[in-house]
């Protein structure tokens, strides 16, 4: 058996608890797999090494990612391609989808056993579609199309399944996973989303109307977002935070349920309101 393990290397904490987690899983008779860049510091461990994540999820029958909610954001990216089953250890300020904590290290050995739960998660497909260019990604939790530096609101034309719905004035739009209802689109007013359903939720950024809510799709629809020519400026297309791609007026971005669903693990079985309401009040919401 073979484990992967992800470090959020800009978090110190983090950077030192990965050794524990290295060691942890040699004890347990298990090889350890590890990105070259952050190989050096186990270099007197016996591990594999293989060249960046693409290759460790290939490699790994579980992945651990060691840092927040990001981290694990990243991994799903390459994790769901190979169906590889990922599971979080938290040292990022929330925690919904890292949901092990770091004294809770021996549970690790339940990956051995069996003895832990997994959930699928959603994924959305986003298709950029430029003058002459299209480009693919993936969203964890969401995809953002919003204005650039000025303060000028951008203006959006929506269809569904080829047939227009609506036009939105406003300073962007979200459209999330159930998973990503508690990231942006929840400061943004969006609704909260039991993680294990199946749906595509399009929340608007501080719109230029007295009547624009959330809309929650079924996940065999296929969205198109186009930027109008009414938009003066340059907007962004942003995915789960870490892509960022500029638009212009005629560009569009499809969205619609990726084919492929992340598999999390949890080593107990929680309530999603419950963990909702522990996670909020921590941080005083």
């Amino acid at each position: 058996m073979k484990i992967g393990i992800v470090t959020n290397s800009s978090k110190a904490e983090a950077v030192a608890y990965s050794y524990k987690v290295v060691d942890k899983v040699l004890s347990m008779g298990v090889i350890p797999v590890i990105e070259k860049n952050q190989s050096n510091r186990f270099c007197d461990r016996s591990i594999l090494v293989v060249a960046d994540c693409d290759e460790l999820a290939k490699a790994s029958d579980i992945i651990i990612t060691i840092g927040g909610d990001g981290t694990i954001i990243h991994t799903a990216k390459h994790a769901t391609i190979y169906n590889k089953p990922l599971l979080g250890i938290n040292f990022g300020r929330v925690g919904f989808v890292a949901t092990m904590e770091p004294f809770e290290l021996d549970k690790l050995d339940n990956l051995l056993t069996g003895e832990y739960y997994t959930e699928q998660r959603m994924l959305l497909d986003i298709v950029v579609k430029k003058r002459n260019i299209t480009t693919e990604t993936i969203a964890v939790n969401e995809a953002v199309i919003s204005r650039g530096s000025l303060s000028r609101m951008i203006d959006l034309s929506v269809s569904l399944n080829g047939k227009k719905i609506c036009d939105y004035r406003a300073d962007g739009v979200l459209l999330s996973t159930p998973t990503g209802s508690t990231a942006y689109s929840l400061s943004a007013g969006g609704p909260v989303i039991q993680p294990d359903l199946q749906c595509i939720l399009l929340t608007p950024i501080c719109p230029h109307s007295l009547f624009s809510r959330s809309v929650i799709f079924g996940d065999n629809s296929k969205l198109a977002m186009e930027v109008s020519d009414r938009t003066n400026e340059l907007a962004y297309l942003t995915v789960d935070g870490q892509d960022s791609i500029p638009l212009s007026c005629g560009d569009t971005i499809e969205v619609s349920k990726y084919e492929n669903s992340i598999t999390l693990i949890s080593m107990d079985e929680k309530n999603f309101y419950t963990v909702l309401n522990d996670k909020l009040n921590e941080r005083g919401v």
